[in-house]
Formats: C-alpha cells, structure tokens, sequence
C-alpha cells in the first residue's frame, strides 16, 4: 500500500524532469547559435584588417623607393647623372648584286606577209563608152578632142533652176530636168542630190516603183554622196509602200550596221522597231 504513493509521486514528477530536459537544449541550441554569429563577426572583422594591413604595407614600400634616391642625392651633394641616349644602330648594308651583260640577238624572222589583193570594181557604163571612144580615137591615130571647160557656174544654176520648178508645184518637169541634168553631169557634185529629188518627185506623183528605180541609181552610183542615207531611207519607204517589207527591213538593217551613230541610224532603229515581225 504504501508502494501507490511513491509510484504516484515518481509519475508525477517524470513529466517536470523531461520538460527541464527540454529547455535545458533549448537554452543551448540558441546560445551556440550566438556563439556561431560572434565567430563569423570576428572571423569577417579580422579578414578587413588583414586586407588594410596588406595596402598599408605596399603603399609603406612604395614611399621608402621613392624617398631612398632623393635621400642618396641630398647626402652626397651631386645631382644624379642623366641617362645616357642609346646609340642609334648601325644601317643595315646593302648587298649589291653581281650584275652580268647579255647581248640579245635579233631574230631572223621573215617580215609578215601583207595582203595585196585589190577588190575588183566595174567600171559603169558611160566610164566605159568614154574609154573605148578614147582607145579608138587613138587606136585610128587622130589626136583627141580637147574637152572644153566645164562652167560649174551655169551647172549649180541649172540645178537650182530645177530644184526650183520641183519646189514649186510643177512636180512632172521638175522631175525631168532634174534627171537630165543628172544623166548629163554624173561627175557633177550635185548629180546625188538630183537623182534624190527627183525620187522624192516621183514619190510625190505616187509612182513607187519608178521613184525606188532612181533611189537605187543613186546608191549604187553614189555610195559617198551624202545623199545616199537619206536615199536608202526613201528606198526602204518606196519596198513598204511596194508591198516588200523583207527588203525595207534589210535596208534599214544595212542603215545601221554600216552608219552606226548616225541620224539616219537613229531612224532606221525606229522604223524597224514600228515594222510587224
């Protein structure tokens, strides 16, 4: 019986003993915890002094090598001997190359061949009645007739007068003095541009065919006259108007190969562009 109340006393007290236990660690968990925080305080506070430590020591050092010079100067009296200039080094030598003469000798090659053919040309018709007229004449042992003077004055007005009766509305006889005067005068400076007028004549007078007839006379009669563009331009106008486009394009195809640049070129691109493949 009297065992009950020890028991009951034993039981009583266990649960104080463990709460103690508890506040016992309690206590102790946080008082490391603040130990744990003071280190690390002094452990941060003791690296900053080890790093000012360190900058006092360098910049200590760097004072006394500037002050140890000037200290040695002030004790001997003697101003410090300035640095000497480097030499400057030598230039470099150059090596002149052994130079050797050499004499070329031409070569004995023969001069290239030079083209010596000569196109052939047909006289026209009336250079060749001219011709055989003077081989006869001398072949039968009679002197030749002398060629009277050619008044080139009454010529440029004979074709002026022409010129003037085509300008003025008489196309018909305009047109026949002005042929004439070219079959007439074919050395005469204006023979193309008669022939050319009066193929604008006949143009006038809606005769084609006979107009391309005189355009034609005049290029091949002519080919240097400075009629011969405009003429070819005509010509290619005459074929359309003919119903032969084929020949008006191969004229205007003729007009700018062989005079590129040229104001007639200009007008043959024009017109060939405007002509229906």
């Amino acid at each position: 019986m009297k065992r009950l109340p020890i028991l009951r006393r034993l039981l009583a007290v266990a649960p104080l003993c463990t709460l103690a236990a508890c506040a016992t660690d309690s206590a102790m968990q946080t008082e490391m915890a603040a130990l744990r925080s003071e280190l690390r305080t002094m452990r941060e506070q003791q690296s900053r002094l080890g790093d000012r430590l360190e900058r006092l020591e360098r910049s200590t050092s760097v004072i006394r090598a500037r002050s140890a010079p000037q200290g040695a100067q002030a004790s001997s009296g003697k101003a410090a001997p300035a640095p000497t200039p480097a030499a400057p080094a030598p230039a470099p030598q150059l090596e002149v190359p052994d130079l050797t003469v050499v004499k070329l000798k031409p070569k004995n090659e023969p001069a290239p061949s030079l083209s010596t053919r000569v196109a052939v040309v047909e006289p026209d018709e009336e250079q060749a009645e001219v011709f055989v007229s003077g081989s006869s004449e001398s072949d039968s042992g009679s002197a030749p007739a002398a060629s009277a003077p050619v008044n080139t004055a009454a010529l440029d007005s004979e074709f002026e007068q022409a010129l003037s009766v085509l300008r003025t509305g008489n196309t018909e006889l305009g047109v026949v003095k002005l042929r004439a005067f070219a079959e007439q005068n074919p050395r005469h400076s204006r023979a193309d541009n008669a022939l050319y007028f009066s193929g604008l004549g006949m143009i006038g007078l809606n005769d084609h065919s006979s107009a391309a007839s005189l355009f034609e006379r005049l290029i091949q009669t002519y080919p240097a006259g400075d009629a011969v563009l405009d003429g070819m331009l005509r010509l290619a106008e005459c074929r359309l108007k003919l119903k032969q486009p084929e020949d008006a394009r191969a004229l205007y195809t003729r007009v700018i190969t062989q005079f590129p640049g040229t104001a007639a070129a200009t007008q043959a691109e024009q017109r060939l562009a405007s002509l229906s493949p």
